[in-house]
C-alpha cells in the first residue's frame, strides 16, 4: 500500500526500525512549546496524508514519552478518516507534575494505517447470548485462573 504525503517541514515519517508498525511524527513548530502539568495542546506537524479508502490512520502515543515523561494523547488514539486532507495535528496531553518541552523535529506521536470494513447495521429484537453475557468491566477479576 502507498501513503500519498506532503510535508511542509521537510520531514517525512519514518519506521525507526525494521520491525516498527508505527511511522515517527515529528513536531512542526517555530518555537519550543512548554506543555504544562494536566495541559492539553494540539501539536502541528506540517504533516498532509492522502488515506486509500478502506484504509484509516490511527494516531498513537509514543511510549518513551509516555512512560519517561507522563506525555500521552488526549483521546488515546485519534482516527484519520481517509477523506480527510488537513495537517494531521497532535493532541497532547501531559499527565506528569512537570512542565514538558516540545522542540520542533521532535518525534511525538506514531502513525499506524489500518485497514477496516464498513458495516451493515441490522435492528434486531434481541442479541444472541453467551457465556459472558452482559458481564462489564473488571467482570473476570484481577486474578488469573
Amino acid at each position: 500500500m502507498k501513503l500519498n504525503i506532503v510535508s511542509k517541514s521537510g520531514r517525512i515519517p519514518s519506521y525507526a526500525t525494521a520491525g516498527s508498525s508505527g511511522l515517527d511524527i515529528t513536531a512542526f513548530i517555530s518555537e519550543p512549546i512548554i506543555l504544562k502539568p494536566m495541559e492539553r495542546l494540539l501539536i502541528p506537524t506540517g504533516i498532509f496524508v492522502e488515506i486509500p479508502s478502506g484504509y484509516e490512520g490511527q494516531i498513537r502515543a509514543r511510549s518513551g514519552l509516555a512512560i519517561k515523561h507522563g506525555i500521552g494523547l488526549v483521546n488515546s488514539i485519534g482516527t484519520i478518516d481517509s477523506d480527510y486532507r488537513g495537517e494531521l495535528k497532535i493532541p497532547l496531553i501531559n499527565f506528569s507534575n512537570e512542565n514538558f518541552t516540545i522542540n520542533d523535529g521532535d518525534r511525538i506521536a506514531q502513525l499506524i494505517i489500518t485497514k477496516y470494513e464498513k458495516v451493515s447495521i441490522e435492528v434486531v429484537p434481541k442479541l444472541c447470548d453467551t457465556e459472558r453475557g452482559t458481564g462489564g468491566f473488571g467482570h473476570s477479576g484481577i486474578k488469573s485462573n
